[in-house]
């Protein structure tokens, strides 16, 4: 019976085209699944025979911590370097969608927080 092994929804296309290429490196047998037409279906890799499942999910875990720490690394070069973005970059290279998620923000807590502030 078919299992479910890796969710791709939210998932960008390099990091679910290296999770394949994993799989097919050590002989996984797998398929997927898209989102269909209208979104609404799971985009998921699903295995073929349940007994790969921990092999596959130990795989998959020592991926995500490759990359995990890759990431890491990279951000902490740009850090050491000055070139990571602050917050002050991002208003700097969007003022106006900066300013209209800080409206949302406010709004959401002002509403949020509205009842038990008037609460008598």
């Amino acid at each position: 019976m078919p299992v479910l092994l890796f969710n791709l929804r939210s998932v960008p296309d390099d990091e679910a085209e290296e999770v394949r290429e994993v799989l097919n490196q050590h002989h996984i047998d797998f398929y997927e699944t898209t989102a269909g037409n209208w979104g609404v279906s799971q985009p998921a890799i699903w295995l073929r025979d349940e007994t790969q499942l921990e092999h596959a999910k130990q795989l998959i875990d020592t991926y995500e911590e490759q990359r995990f720490q890759q990431a890491r690394a990279e951000f902490e070069h740009l850090r050491q370097q000055g070139l990571a973005p602050t917050l002050l970059d991002k208003f700097q290279q969007d003022p106006i969608r900066f300013i209209i998620y800080f409206i949302i923000i406010g709004a959401i807590i002002y509403f949020s927080l509205m009842p038990f502030i008037y609460l008598k």
